[in-house]
């Protein structure tokens, strides 16, 4: 299946929260009820952030590589003001773009060997995808602070170094309509224990318009190459 998320072909390594010394660790997992109970294939590209945390993390610069019609990794988090660059390693064009305000772009039409990016100046979700084929999808979160997380394959996260106090915490699955959000009070030793279940079995795939807000030109639902 598309959405599942895939890591080989990651050209940078995520970066780094680089959180300051001291505070406490919030950690837990999140579970997905999936239609008949079936195990969760993508726990891991869940996002999991907190709001009303401090400053942002320094900004840096990571690839999301375009392999097989698929970018790959699906998911990614950034901090504010860091560049997404998109390698095409396909033996034909792709033209990334997206259409989420105010962090919307449009890389043009380019080929195999070339590799375009985009600096994301405004905190939010960013869905993007190629006005050639329908079907590819990826997601930059941006932050606006230091203390987000992705959960491992199992659904455990872990945030380091948060200072005490009250937040709320933000979990987001591509799966699930709405972001999950629970207010969770941080001590000098953190939050542990914190569980967040998810529900994706009303999910369903819907096809979404290209950049002129078209629909795409296709030959019986499939892409032309």
């Amino acid at each position: 299946m598309r959405w599942m998320v895939a890591l080989a072909l990651v050209s940078l390594a995520p970066l780094p929260l680089q959180s300051p010394a001291g505070g406490g660790r919030v950690a837990g997992r999140i579970t997905i009820l999936e239609k008949g109970n079936k195990p969760s294939p993508d726990l891991g590209s869940a996002v999991i952030y907190l709001e009303g945390a401090g400053p942002a993390a320094a900004p840096g610069t990571l690839d999301i590589t375009i392999n097989d019609k698929v970018y790959r990794p699906r998911v990614v988090v950034v901090p504010l003001g860091s560049t997404v660059r998109f390698p095409n390693t396909d033996p034909f064009d792709h033209n990334v773009f997206s259409a989420s305000v105010p962090n919307q772009f449009d890389l043009g039409l380019y080929g195999r060997g070339a590799a375009k990016g985009h600096t994301f100046t405004h905190s939010g979700l960013v869905r993007v995808y190629c006005n050639v084929h329908p079907r590819m999808v990826a997601y930059v979160v941006v932050t606006a602070n230091r203390y987000y997380a992705q959960p491992g394959v199992d659904g455990s996260f872990a945030i380091e170094n948060v200072p005490p106090g009250q937040y709320r915490l933000h979990v987001w699955h591509e799966r699930i309509a709405a972001e999950i959000v629970k207010d969770v009070t941080v001590g000098p030793s953190g939050a542990g224990d914190v569980q967040v279940a998810l529900d994706a079995r009303g999910y369903k795939w819907r096809p979404h318009k290209n950049k002129d807000g078209e629909e795409y030109q296709t030959n019986a639902g499939y892409e032309r190459y």
